[in-house]
């Protein structure tokens, strides 16, 4: 037993490393869920992605507003004047924010290059869900009939997508992996 630790030591050092910093990021980040009201209220993150969204949306001179609904945990997002979807705590992409940074944490490498690249990672993340989430509304006003294809497998994938290139920039180029 003890040889398969020696030998399988990087791996089980890499899951310990994961798996710690994604329980601890996702316990603080419930911790912070927890300060609105039983699901009666928006969590501070997901309205400011619902603002973002809206101005990206303004840029490009689309008739788009979000309106806060009182005692309700999402935002409605109205396109031309016709509700087109609803933004929930899930769509904020906090929840794959953590999974980036605990990939990049347990692959990490010196300190300085692993908080620079977790923070430009996480914002590029985060833009990356503010035009994901733009280009969903616009693609669900003008394609309402593919919203479960649209929802559920292409803008998935972009995010995933732009996460996976990230994780593999980070191994390849800047983890202590990295040749």
């Amino acid at each position: 037993m003890k040889k398969y630790l020696i030998l399988y030591r990087p791996f089980l050092i890499f899951l310990a490393k994961f798996f710690l910093s994604y329980l601890v990021l996702t316990l603080l980040y419930q911790v912070y869920l927890s300060q609105f009201d039983n699901n009666e209220s928006v969590d501070g993150i997901t309205k400011f992605v619902a603002i973002n969204t809206e101005s990206l949306l303004h840029l490009f001179q689309v008739d788009f507003q979000i309106q806060e609904i009182s005692n309700a945990s999402f935002i409605v997002l109205n396109y031309n004047h016709q509700s087109i979807a609803r933004l929930i705590e899930g769509c904020n992409a906090v929840s794959v924010i953590i999974l980036f940074i605990a990939f990049v944490f347990a692959f990490s490498g010196k300190l300085k290059p692993t908080l620079w690249f977790i923070f430009l990672g996480s914002v590029i993340v985060y833009i990356l869900n503010v035009v994901r989430i733009a280009l969903l509304c616009s693609a669900l006003y003008w394609y309402p009939k593919h919203e479960a294809v649209l929802h559920e497998i292409v803008f998935p994938l972009f995010i995933y997508g732009v996460v996976f290139v990230l994780w593999v920039i980070w191994v390849n180029k800047f983890s202590k992996y990295a040749k």
